[in-house]
């Protein structure tokens, strides 16, 4: 395929430093009240649950920060938003897999990154890729990637991707994901190879106007896109961990749209404030309780099995979620290859079968602490916890940490218990990629190490019979059952509200395409 070269117009955007507002503490600041938004101001305002601190694709923590990224940088393809999952172009105005392990693709001709750093080529497609599995990198999102080797350039704005074996998840995961963002190898080189809090060139529907932290991000529109245009003027992004407080910021007028806790939804089903609507997504994530298996306090195998039984998850359901929600039976969520239909340890606590495992681990007077983030669902959650494993006669201390805090406990050698909840995309291969043993000290924080889960999760990236591929995955999640380093608790679900003058646009799981969002009529 020829594609005639033609340079897009690349304008600088001005910095404006933003405005205080919303901020991520569990009340409204002081004046917020009663200061509703105008109908027709151009702004939509949306809650994120953490704060997008770093504009560096390869070195995202998820979905925060894939939110902006997604909305200021571009992909060769990005998800679509509806009911099912699937892709639609972007960046690229032909993509093609040509045989198992090549996809060819060619850039549209009208993308420009800003601050004088030129029109996209596929030499910054090569370069945005092929950073991340850099060693040198040293991005916590390599395994998204998969067996990515290479893009060869070809032309201008054509190139082929070159993986080593076939690879399943490179159209849901590698591409549409955070991985998929091109960056200007321009601009990273000049900044020292590495992207901080400000973005150092940016391609998309939007630009990052502002970052205000723990208060509020601010999008604007790209001058320079020349793509269909997005619906509104700015995006403005509050940061805020609590549903129940973004719910008050949204009957408050704060919010246009906002996640709400479970235990909000049967209200919600009856009326949503000031005309707005409730929408109800199943959700991909997956909530578990962790041990540190290298900690000297929970080496022993029979300590974390009698642990594991003793934790009972009905009752988490019943306090945290309202009964809202269903048990995990793994990692893998139901709807994709891999799900397990049911657990080994099932979810109620067999208080009697725990007390015969502790008894035949040998250990006496356990004291552990279990870290979880401050957030309510997390601490009703660690609360119950605590309440049962002490009715065989553990001690647990709950240790509540705010967001950075938490989120920094990758390395954390003296981590005990944990209770984490992780994102997902609809591939099963995104979950087995962060229990891996090069992903300990990052994401592995139980330091689980398996060779035939690693060998599970990278031979069967590369299966293309889904009844195979399925049974590959059940069985990494019985391996990390069987080590007892895993109590799974839940995928949750995801109600969303909006108000009556958003068409919202979301995946499939409920999480927003802010380049996609319209404006009710």
């Amino acid at each position: 395929m020829k594609i005639e070269w033609t340079k897009a117009n690349v304008g600088r955007r001005g910095f404006l430093k933003g405005a205080t507002a919303l901020g991520a503490a569990t009340t409204l600041p002081m004046g917020w009240a009663n200061r509703a938004f105008a109908a027709d101001d151009g702004v939509l305002r949306v809650r994120a649950y953490g704060d997008a601190q770093n504009m560096d694709p390869a070195h995202s923590v998820g979905v925060v920060e894939e939110e902006v990224h997604a909305s200021i940088y571009n992909k060769l393809i990005q998800y679509k938003p509806g009911e099912e999952w699937g892709w639609q172009l972007d960046a690229a105005t032909m993509i093609e897999q040509v045989d198992p392990t090549h996809v060819k693709f060619a850039l549209r001709d009208d993308i420009g990154f800003t601050n004088g750093f030129g029109a996209m080529t596929a030499e910054d497609v090569k370069f945005s890729m092929e950073r991340i599995v850099d060693d040198a990198t040293d991005s916590p999102n390599k395994p998204d990637l998969g067996p990515f080797s290479h893009v060869d350039v070809t032309g201008e704005r054509e190139g082929t991707i070159v993986l080593n074996k076939p690879f399943a998840p490179i159209w849901s995961i590698a591409l549409p994901y955070i991985t998929g963002n091109i960056v200007s190898k321009a601009a990273v080189e000049a900044a020292g190879g590495r992207i901080g809090a400000d973005p150092v060139a940016e391609s998309g529907p939007y630009l990052r106007d502002s970052w205000s932290p723990k208060e509020k991000t601010v999008l604007k529109r790209n001058p320079d896109w020349k793509g269909d245009a997005p619906t509104w003027d700015t995006v403005e992004i509050y940061p805020i961990d609590d549903e129940n407080t973004a719910e008050i910021a949204f009957e408050a007028g704060e919010l246009d749209v906002t996640r709400v806790s479970l235990g909000s939804v049967e209200r919600y089903r009856a009326g949503v404030p000031n005309g707005g609507s409730l929408v109800e997504k199943p959700s991909l994530y997956y909530v578990w309780m962790g041990m540190n298996v290298e900690h000297p306090k929970l080496q022993n195998q029979k300590l974390r099995q009698a642990i594991q039984h003793a934790v009972d998850v009905p009752s988490i359901l019943e306090a945290a979620y309202f009964g809202a929600a269903e048990p995990a039976t793994g990692i893998i969520a139901p709807g994709l290859a891999g799900h397990r239909p049911s657990s080994l340890v099932p979810p109620a606590a067999d208080f009697e079968k725990a007390a015969q495992l502790l008894a035949e681990s040998g250990e006496t007077n356990v004291t552990l602490t279990l870290d979880t983030l401050n957030k309510t669902t997390f601490t009703t959650t660690a609360q119950i916890i605590q309440a049962t494993l002490a009715q065989i006669g553990i001690t647990v201390e709950v240790n509540v940490l705010e967001s950075g805090a938490f989120w920094a406990s990758g390395d954390n050698e003296n981590l005990q218990l944990v209770l984490n909840r992780f994102s997902m995309t609809p591939d099963p291969y995104y979950a087995t990629s962060w229990f891996t043993p090069e992903q300990i000290g990052k994401w592995n924080w139980e330091r689980f190490n398996s060779p035939e889960f690693n060998e599970i999760h990278e031979t069967a990236a590369a299966e293309t019979d889904i009844a195979k591929r399925a049974e590959m995955y059940q069985r990494a999640q019985d391996l990390m059952e069987e080590s007892g380093a895993y109590r799974f608790i839940t995928h949750e679900a995801t109600p969303v509200i909006h108000s009556a003058r958003v068409i919202p646009a979301l995946r499939p799981d409920g999480l927003s395409l802010l380049r996609y969002f319209g404006k009710a009529t």
